[in-house]
């Protein structure tokens, strides 16, 4: 086994669950990536507890964080592995490459609108909670997953 792959998903997986905790403990919020973000672009001056600047900020602050903690990781001598090598190449299928990230994160988008949730609203929050509909909802993520990659990789010959 790598270790240093280990000690990575362990400390990154510590670091979520200790954010999610400092989340709820001192904003009273749940760490939903999908709300967050949703509230932080969509959110209106109507009045509501959600509207105000304030509330704004914060999100803005959590994205911020999500966007450059893996930059700082790589000043302790982490990495993230090269998931898609070629993504941003000068080849031929650049903009089919890009064209599937737009539309896998646009159909993310609408399925976290549909779901109620991310996975880490409900994966890393709700199950912490017990709560019934995020186990679900975590269940059908993962067996999508699954069908997913097992469509990409065996029927469409993907890596």
């Amino acid at each position: 086994m790598n270790t240093n792959l280990f000690l990575q998903a362990f400390l990154g997986g510590g670091l979520i669950g200790l954010g999610a905790f400092a989340l709820m403990l001192f904003n009273g919020r749940i760490a939903g990536i999908s709300g967050i973000t949703f509230g932080a672009i969509f959110s209106q001056g109507n009045g509501s507890k959600d509207s105000n600047s304030e509330n704004r900020k914060w999100r803005w602050f959590f994205i911020l964080g999500l966007v450059i903690a893996p930059l700082i990781t790589r000043v302790f001598g982490f990495s993230l592995p090269d998931t898609f090598p070629n993504a941003f190449s000068a080849s031929s299928n650049n903009i089919v490459n890009i064209s599937l990230m737009v539309i896998g994160g646009l159909l993310v988008g609408f399925g976290t609108n549909l779901g109620s949730g991310c996975t880490s609203g409900h994966g890393i929050c709700g199950i912490s909670r017990f709560s019934g509909r995020s186990i679900t909802a975590t269940c059908v993520f993962m067996v999508s997953a699954i069908i997913t990659v097992a469509l990409i990789k065996h029927m469409f010959g993907g890596a």
